[in-house]
């Protein structure tokens, strides 16, 4: 699909190319260092833009580096108020973007990107020109290699954003069909669903939700924004850089910073943690996933026939879980697993190895003891650390329903983490390799997940009283 935005090069020829040097929108833009410092804005004399090694996981490509030491708490960029593009006020976008949801928040400011691509002399000509053509997140990439991503709640947020962007294009063009030229917020351009997606991609990928403008009562309004160079700075969670926003000193506008947190050595790239988020989100909106991540986590259904499969395998007898006693089925809808309007998505990995609703849920189900659960507290229920409050036979029984459910979830995907590891070991196309990547980092969790529920196992049977036969 590609699109006829002036300043721009067809998106969709790219899409599928390998992504570690992805090609900018022109061969040869302006030096975006130069731009930003003749616009007033400031860039440590010892920072360069330069190609990152191969081996950097977090966003391949175009990075900012350290050409010398950098000392901690040193200023590495300063953009004045003027040089973050937001989104601002047209009457032509405010009408389109009503018709974005809350969720998809990128394709709002990606309209006003858009806009400015259109704009032949566009102040922000210098930074976008430099923007890649491509972005390596799954909207692009081709339906085989959206299929092997093999994650069903990744694969409904895929799908999600390619239908979105089809029906959006359409509402675009026909809300645009009879604009007079003057009026058009792309200049008479035709804009197109590959030229959204590019939009929402360069957006969900680079912008940084800052403090903007004023309410009429003096607070500040937080709002996505693009910013020029800091863009450009890669991710970690152990980041030696961090934004920061202050006032000018000469009226009320905000300058973002971006400051040294730790010294930077001479060859390393700036980073900034850009939130602690799962593989999905990294890969949804950044284009690329975390090995290790400690972050990431499964995403399973509360489902009680699941429950009984999952108790029935590992050996746990009588649950309750399809027919839960009234007792029992009011304590699933005070933790929102019951009831009306029921959050039934539950998460094992991450932070803690199983979300507390699904343990308290286990727990509660696998004891036909009314007065021990009431005599417990719902935060105890859910603490992964508290040491079985209802009983060291009962928190077996939990847990080794859970290494069960860890069990039929690592049987949805349809390859071994030894298929995909030989994979990698052959030639293959750049959306492959990361699909690839993904579901190998997927799989690690609920390994690792296994392991840990197994030495819990392991601990308990070791404090189980011996009985006499």
């Amino acid at each position: 699909m590609a699109s006829s935005l002036i300043h721009r090069r067809p998106l969709a020829s790219a899409a599928a190319s390998a992504f570690l040097r992805p090609a900018r929108l022109v061969p040869q833009p302006p030096d975006l260092i130069k731009w930003v410092r003749r616009e007033g804005g400031f860039v440590h004399q010892s920072i360069k833009i330069a190609f990152l090694e191969e081996d950097n996981p977090n966003g391949l490509g175009l990075g900012l580096v350290a050409s010398e030491n950098i000392s901690k708490g040193s200023d590495l960029i300063i953009l004045p108020h003027h040089i973050p593009l937001r989104f601002g006020e047209s009457s032509a976008l405010t009408h389109l973007a009503q018709h974005i949801p809350e969720e998809l928040w990128a394709m709002k400011l990606g309209l006003r990107l858009l806009q400015e691509r259109a704009t032949k002399g566009s102040f922000w000509w210098p930074y976008i020109s430099n923007l890649p053509e491509t972005y390596s997140v799954p909207i692009f990439f081709p339906g085989e290699d959206i299929k092997n991503l093999q994650y069903a709640p990744l694969l409904q947020q895929v799908n999600k954003r390619c239908r979105f962007l089809l029906e959006f294009d359409k509402l675009v063009k026909g809300a645009l069909e009879n604009v007079k030229l003057d009026e058009h917020p792309f200049g008479g351009q035709e804009v197109d669903a590959s030229a959204l997606g590019w939009a929402m991609s360069a957006v969900s990928s680079r912008a940084f939700r800052l403090y903007g403008s004023k309410r009429p009562d003096g607070t500040r309004v937080s709002a996505p924004m693009l910013l020029p160079l800091i863009d450009m700075c890669n991710h970690s969670f152990s980041a030696n850089a961090e934004i920061v926003q202050e006032k000018e000193a000469s009226n009320e506008n905000m300058l973002v910073k971006v400051i040294a947190g730790a010294q930077i050595k001479q060859n390393d790239p700036l980073e900034l943690n850009y939130g602690c988020l799962n593989n999905d989100l990294f890969l949804l909106d950044y284009g690329f996933v975390i090995p290790s991540n400690p972050y990431d986590c499964i995403e399973l259904k509360y489902d009680p026939a699941l429950l009984d499969a999952a108790s029935m395998a590992a050996g746990v007898s009588s649950p309750n879980f399809s027919s839960p006693t009234p007792w029992q089925q009011q304590i699933l809808f005070q933790l929102n697993l019951d009831g009306e309007n029921p959050d039934l998505k539950v998460r094992i990995g991450g932070s803690e190895v199983v979300e507390g609703r699904l343990l308290a849920a286990l727990r509660v189900l696998l004891c036909n003891e009314r007065a021990a659960v009431e005599e417990q507290d719902l935060e105890t229920l859910k603490s992964t650390t508290a040491e079985a409050p209802l009983g060291i036979s009962n928190e077996a029984a939990a847990v080794r329903t859970m290494i069960a459910l860890c069990v039929i979830a690592l049987q949805h995907f349809p390859t071994k983490i030894m298929e995909d590891e030989a994979l990698l070991q052959q030639k293959v196309s750049a959306t492959a390799e990361l699909a690839a990547r993904y579901r190998i980092q997927k799989k690690s969790v609920i390994i690792d997940a296994m392991r840990g529920l197994t030495k819990k196992v392991r601990d308990l049977s070791s404090k189980e009283p011996i009985t006499s036969q």
